[in-house]
């Protein structure tokens, strides 16, 4: 197979844009930027394909707001006819150091709304997910407020390069695999 669904999580508005919860919605902007890409409005999502070194890349951002990401998931899953296992799901984490990168084949949803609606859906955490560290740098009771916050200008001067380093590893998952994507850049 080589068709792979490829989903940034995030919400749409411009009130949400370029908050930490909205870094799928970025990385998936940073591909279609580069390569001169234009995402048409469709049915739960706003769309586009991507191809890479003879693979097509779909990428999904949902439109149905993060805590029903996975409505959106199935929907393009069945109406592409991909499997379950060349779906990436790129989301942001507070679990990990602002920057940090990685990539898992499976896992709980750790707290994360887009991905508990999403496992709640397919009935299964069996998908491939990458992890985009946030950050936890708020006080109790305050998380809401600090994903759905604006990145700070020094925080942005990081996100660049680690959002190219998200696009290798997405390049990566489609060409090289999983397994060998994990080990080449989880540590990075």
């Amino acid at each position: 197979m080589n068709k792979f669904l490829i989903v940034g999580l995030g919400n749409i508005g411009d009130e949400y844009s370029n908050t930490r919860h909205n870094i799928g919605f970025m990385v998936l902007d940073t591909i279609a930027k580069e390569n001169n890409i234009k995402y048409t409005t469709s049915r739960l999502a706003d769309v586009a394909e991507y191809k890479y070194k003879g693979k097509t890349l779909v990428l999904v951002k949902p439109s149905t707001y993060m805590n029903l990401s996975g409505k959106a998931v199935n929907y393009w899953l069945q109406a592409e006819k991909i499997p379950v296992e060349n779906l990436l799901v790129i989301t942001d984490d507070i679990a990990l150091p602002l920057g940090s990168l990685r990539m898992k084949s499976k896992g709980s949803d750790g707290g994360h709304n887009g991905l508990k609606n999403i496992q709640e859906t397919l009935n299964t955490d069996n998908y491939a997910r990458l992890r985009f560290g946030v950050g936890n740098e708020f006080f109790k009771g305050k998380q809401v407020e600090y994903v759905l916050g604006k990145w700070k200008s020094e925080e942005e001067k990081l996100l660049e390069t680690r959002i190219k380093l998200a696009v290798e590893m997405i390049q990566g998952f489609a060409t090289i695999g999983l397994q060998r994507t994990m080990s080449a850049y989880n540590n990075k």
